[in-house]
């Protein structure tokens, strides 16, 4: 037995001696990491996103505040599949709007909504999404533009508020003057687009036939104007822009030819409206002490 154990230890020798020569160096023990901390993978630091992408980031309800009811078709988890923060949950304040458009071909699954905020401390912002909205449950091949808008851009923005097109019916039908013809979206773009005001939403729902979407060309071309050269995959979506000028047209000679647009029946009432939030006093510039300058 002695001799057997002295054997065994003479070619392990051997064999250490033999890896030392031809310069190789036993391989050391596998270190096993100890496994991470559950509570440290729970607790990093979440950075609070920058304007561009939540302008109004922070904001909570005060005491008789009330959120404006939004109906537009759009899941609040919809929204944040698409990156943001759900329209039924913006608390905006007087001198502030929101103006969104979705667009959805008839003939593909790409999708694409803009949605152009205005706060009332004179900044505006565009966030643009574009992406393939089938097959899986995320949104495929997803354009994210985030951006802030130039100061000449609010005006045109503002003024929309104010614009007669709000008070057409959500869901439409066209009379040619002999009869409504139900529009039937074979080709071309369908749109929603919701105008948010401090206490009241409206929403209204246009099919592809050019008079129905010339009702609305305002909204839909001060919204894409504003998304519109920021990146090349969102712009290859809509070749002509911002420039509804065709559809404008359009409805321009239906009401010339004596049409007009009528409720179709499916058509909705609009969300109720709500109290108004109180204008808050803006906060006095900070004074800065003689012995500071």
């Amino acid at each position: 037995m002695m001799g057997a154990s002295l054997i065994a230890g003479l070619v392990a020798s051997l064999a250490l001696g033999g890896l030392a020569l031809a310069g190789q160096q036993p391989a050391p023990a596998t270190l096993v990491p100890p496994p991470p901390d559950p509570a440290v993978w729970w607790a990093p630091e979440i950075p609070k996103p920058p304007p561009e992408q939540d302008p109004f980031q922070g904001r909570r309800l005060r005491p008789g505040e009330t959120l404006t009811p939004i109906d537009n078709g759009v899941d609040p988890l919809l929204y944040r599949l698409w990156g943001l923060q759900p329209l039924q949950s913006q608390l905006i304040k007087p001198g502030e709007m929101v103006l969104e458009v979705w667009a959805r071909p008839a003939t593909g699954v790409r999708q694409a909504v803009v949605r152009v905020t205005v706060r009332r401390d004179g900044r505006a912002f565009v966030q643009a999404r574009a992406g393939l909205g089938c097959c899986t449950p995320e949104i495929a091949r997803r354009v994210d533009i985030d951006a802030e808008l130039a100061t000449q851009q609010i005006a045109p923005l503002k003024a929309l508020v104010g614009d007669p097109l709000w008070g057409q019916p959500r869901s439409v039908t066209i009379d040619y003057g002999g009869g409504a013809v139900e529009a039937v979206c074979l080709d071309g773009v369908s749109w929603d687009i919701t105008l948010l005001v401090p206490g009241q939403a409206r929403h209204l729902r246009r099919a592809c036939d050019d008079a129905e979407v010339g009702s609305i060309a305002p909204a839909l071309a001060a919204a894409l104007s504003a998304a519109a050269g920021r990146d090349a995959r969102f712009d290859a979506m809509f070749a002509r822009g911002g420039d509804f000028s065709r559809q404008r047209r359009a409805y321009e000679a239906l009401i010339a030819s004596g049409g007009r647009l009528k409720p179709a029946a499916n058509s909705r009432a609009q969300p109720p409206a709500v109290p108004a939030p109180p204008e808050e006093p803006e906060s006095p510039a900070p004074v800065t002490p003689p012995s500071a300058r």
